[in-house]
Order: C-alpha cells, then structure tokens, then sequence
C-alpha cells in the first residue's frame, strides 16, 4: 500500500547541532609514541635535531613552519608563522622584516617564544628566549640564496602596513624588479632574527590525555630535564 500521509504531516527534522557542539565533541587518541627521560637526549638541542630529522624523514607538510609568539608595549601577545631557517648551539634563526609588528615588538621587547607541531607525529616543541638580530654578514648570505622574486618581494612588501589594495604590491614588485634587474639588494629594513633559548619543552601525545612532557631549562650553565604533568 502506498504511504498517503501528506509532507505537512510528517514529523519535523531535529535541527542540526550547534557549529561549538561539534567542534566540542572531536577526540583524538594519541598512541604513535611515548617521550622517556631515558630515551631522550640530555641536550635539548640535539632531541629537537632528532625531532626534526624525523619530522622531515616523514615528509610532512612544512615541518620547518614555527609559530612566533611576540609581545609588543600594550602587552598583549601575538602570534603568526615563520619558516626556521638555521639551528645551532647559538639558538634559532629566521629572516623577516623588521619594521614588520613582530619586528617592532621584538624591538621593544626582545622576547620570543617558538612553537613546532608535528601533528602527523603527535609532538610539540616549544622554546623560549631572548631575541637578537643575526649580523649583517648572515643576513646578506642568505638573502643572496633567496629566489629573485623573493628578493624582489622584500623590497615590494611594506610589511603589516596598511595598503590600498593588491596593485599595490604588483606596482611595487614591477618597479624594484626594473630599478634592480637580476641583482637587488638586502633592504635594510630585511634581515634575521636569533632565539637564544633558555627553555625547552618537547611534548608527545599518548593515550588518555596522559601526554608525555620534558621540559629543559638553564640552571648554573647547564641543562635540567624534568618532567612536568599534562
């Protein structure tokens, strides 16, 4: 027998749930890894060179992509993503410009704090420190690696201004390319920054929200890991 009853008699669809509900209700089991303080290395900067070995052995989508976390004079923090560019015992690098809002913040307080995260790996790294600028020798170096329209494009960006609309920055590009052919120079306004850090965390996911957490921290020249709770 065919279902007569009329559309206006049917029972009304539940609505959908609330967009926060949903985002609320995502779970995530981390197991791919636990973090010992047997296993893991008494320097802080030799595990961050084996993280980011295995970061980049696994091919992951721009595993060398940090977060920078700033502070400026009204003492609100910010945040935005920057590629690392070099790593030795003299702390962390990488290349922006420093009239940028994290180049005057970082000229009025000169302390950073970096963040990693593998989510594919289910690791964190976070490291904090005082910020300085690299010398000017090594910012011309790599600078001069640099693609030419990324040159170009220093030169182009007056970065974190207020600009009229993308022709802007088209114009500006055609211009510093015609005014410096295959050759621009570093702006001086271009260059690197260093983290010299003084705290080190490396985070690893595990089951139950019982995460694995190292910190290391400077105490009398030398390095202290310790544990902390999730």
């Amino acid at each position: 027998m065919t279902d007569r009853t009329p559309p206006s008699a049917l029972p009304p669809s539940p609505p959908p749930a609330p967009l926060s509900t949903a985002v609320a209700d995502l779970r995530k089991s981390y197991e791919r890894a636990e973090l010992s303080e047997d296993a893991s290395q008494a320097n802080p900067l030799r595990q961050f060179d084996l993280w980011l070995g295995e970061a980049l052995s696994a091919q992951l989508p721009e595993p060398n992509a940090m977060t920078v976390a700033t502070v400026g004079a009204d003492l609100r923090p910010s945040t935005r993503i920057v590629l690392i560019k070099g790593y030795d015992e003299r702390g962390i690098v990488w290349f922006t410009n420093y009239d940028s809002r994290k180049g005057r913040q970082l000229a009025g307080n000169p302390f950073a704090a970096l963040q990693f995260h593998w989510v594919e790996l289910e690791r964190v790294v976070r490291i904090e420190g005082v910020v300085e600028k690299v010398s000017d020798e090594e910012s011309d170096a790599y600078f001069a690696s640099r693609p030419l329209d990324s040159r170009i494009g220093a030169w182009a960006s007056p970065q974190s201004q207020v600009i009229a609309g993308r022709g802007v920055l088209v114009a500006n590009a055609a211009k510093y390319a015609a005014q410096f052919m295959l050759q621009p120079p570093r702006p001086p306004h271009w260059g690197g920054y260093r983290l010299k850090p003084e705290q080190w965390e490396f985070w690893q996911g595990r089951k139950s929200r019982l995460h694995d957490r190292l910190r290391y921290r400077q105490e009398g020249g030398a390095w202290v890991r310790e544990r902390l709770a999730p």
